[in-house]
């Protein structure tokens, strides 16, 4: 299973679960990250948070993150690079890894609608494509056909405690229809490895927004329901390809 995200902590709090899960059963997990440089704390928090969750290394790509400067000095925005270059560099990752499952964001960016994550749901969806064709993107590698590919979401009706926790810091709700949710994972079990993955992004639990930030003053049953149950549309399934809960190493 491969990630593909926008920022360090969108693979905890969105897969984290699932990452978890698949590693338990043996198969490799990795994620690549589209912003904030190699030399930042926040990719040494990275680094961690992969590690409880028994993934590879980081795949940073050292964009600047479209909300914070600081993210990496000199690189244009994510959200404003030039999408050839994007897609080239995540069909490399693809090609590299040979990954069966890939994840990504919703087109809606979640439910804050983030410019970053919007166009890694781009991205990751062209990526995807091209990396099995021979005649795209050849520097890139050997073609490698994913099986599957699904978005991270979040349904109207699965919102819960979440929806009045982000309202209470002014952030928006982009949910989609319930039918949109084509799989649905309680990830129960792989619950303390999804929340210390969260607790590894330090950064983001010291001030007032960030979700991680958030959820750390929750008591521990109300976290639980938010954390236990992960959504994911299902964009792409080749026949006789494994799902998101029954993928085998």
């Amino acid at each position: 299973m491969l990630g593909v995200f926008a920022h360090p902590d969108d693979e905890s709090l969105l897969a984290g679960g699932v990452l978890a899960q698949h590693a338990a059963a043996g198969a490799r997990t990795a994620v690549v990250t589209a912003t904030w440089s190699q030399d930042s704390p926040r990719a040494t928090e990275l680094s961690t948070a992969l590690a409880v969750l028994g993934a590879d290394a980081p795949r940073l790509l050292g964009y600047r993150d479209a909300r914070n400067k600081a993210s990496a000095p000199g690189r244009p925005r994510w959200c404003d690079v030039d999408l050839d270059e994007a897609v080239a560099q995540v069909v490399a990752h693809i090609r590299e890894f040979r990954p069966t499952v890939v994840v990504t964001h919703d087109v809606l960016g979640q439910l804050t609608g983030h410019p970053d994550h919007r166009r890694t749901h781009q991205v990751a969806l062209l990526a995807v494509e091209a990396a099995a064709l021979t005649h795209l993107y050849a520097e890139a590698g050997e073609p490698w056909q994913t099986s599957a590919l699904y978005a991270t979401t979040h349904p109207h009706s699965g919102i819960g405690d979440l929806g009045p926790l982000l309202q209470g810091v002014g952030k928006t709700l982009l949910t989609v229809p319930d039918e949109y949710a084509t799989a649905t994972v309680d990830v129960t079990a792989w619950l303390d490895q999804k929340w210390a993955a969260i607790r590894s992004h330090r950064s983001q639990l010291v001030s007032q927004r960030p979700l991680p930030a958030l959820l750390s003053r929750l008591d521990g049953e109300r976290r639980e329901r938010i954390l236990r149950t992960e959504y994911f549309t299902q964009l792409r399934m080749a026949p006789g390809a494994p799902g998101l809960r029954n993928l085998t190493p």
